[in-house]
């Protein structure tokens, strides 16, 4: 039947087999597991909340699964919706969550939390600014979207053209530090990276790894790269972050040099299933 919200009233099994007949399910949600096979429907569902619980978008064969999360489901405890609106580009959510403080979500994807997005922002800006002695002239910060990157506009950062124009735009040793997916996920996704990397920028190609809780798998990927110039070693902070004083010493609540250090450390799957690594 349909909701005041509209939505439709659907039906969600239990651990125990019992129907929680509570959940209210979207149209679009319901009709998307009901023709799994037209990607028009599934491209349509939307973000959603249900019963007070935000679920990373759902997808075409069940309730809250998403190629994101392959074989699971990743949800957040929603206390107040602040915005959500549909904009010319994409649809905008943002809530207070109970656990994460402030959360953004576009597309249905979440992309960041108030209480873990230290993690990604200080780790893609400083393992690469302190890996050389004297970060100058230009620092160019671009921000990757928390999504699949096999999957809508942000595929193309992981593809070859990508990383042949950031490799012409640097000086001769000059890094670059991107983002680079999920060891526990797209192992393929980075070999192909590591690879291309090693053909373009004829430096010190190498991958590292930070915990973030709200990403597919709790784990995020780097990659950085440096060109034909002067050596760069990545696994060791050279303009250790802890040396800085006065105006330009600010409190990080996540990097330091030992998480510099660690985040080099690759599991034996991960140098098994990357060869180039």
């Amino acid at each position: 039947m349909e909701g005041d919200a509209g939505r439709d009233l659907g039906v969600q099994r239990t651990m125990d087999g019992n129907v929680n007949d509570e959940v209210t399910i979207p149209s679009c949600c319901l009709k998307a597991r009901a023709f799994p096979l037209d990607p028009e429907l599934e491209a349509n569902c939307h973000a959603t909340v249900v019963s007070g619980w935000f679920s990373d978008k759902v997808g075409k064969n069940m309730y809250f699964n998403n190629p994101m999360w392959p074989g699971e489901a990743h949800s957040l405890e929603v206390e107040k919706i602040l915005f959500k609106e549909k904009s010319e580009y994409q649809e905008v959510l943002v809530f207070e969550s109970a656990s994460y403080g402030k959360v953004l979500v576009l597309d249905g994807i979440l992309q960041l939390t108030e209480k873990d997005e230290c993690a990604y922002q200080e780790m893609i800006a400083h393992l690469p600014l302190c890996s050389i002695e004297s970060p100058k002239n230009y620092i160019c910060k671009s921000v990757s979207s928390f999504c699949l990157l096999s999957v809508g506009p942000a595929q193309e950062l992981v593809k070859r053209p990508f990383f042949e124009m950031i490799a012409k735009a640097l000086r001769p040793g000059g890094v670059v530090c991107n983002m680079a997916e999920s060891m526990w996920l797209h192992t393929h996704l980075i070999q192909d990276m590591v690879t291309a990397c090693r053909e373009i920028f004829k430096g010190s190609v190498h991958y590292a790894w930070a915990s973030i809780p709200t990403y597919p798998s709790g784990v995020i990927g780097f990659i950085l790269c440096s060109t034909d110039g002067p050596a760069v070693d990545f696994k060791v902070p050279i303009n250790p972050i802890e040396k800085l004083k006065g105006a330009h010493r600010r409190e990080l609540r996540f990097y330091n040099s030992e998480i510099h250090r660690a985040a080099f450390a690759l599991p034996s799957f991960v140098k098994r299933e990357v060869s180039c690594l």
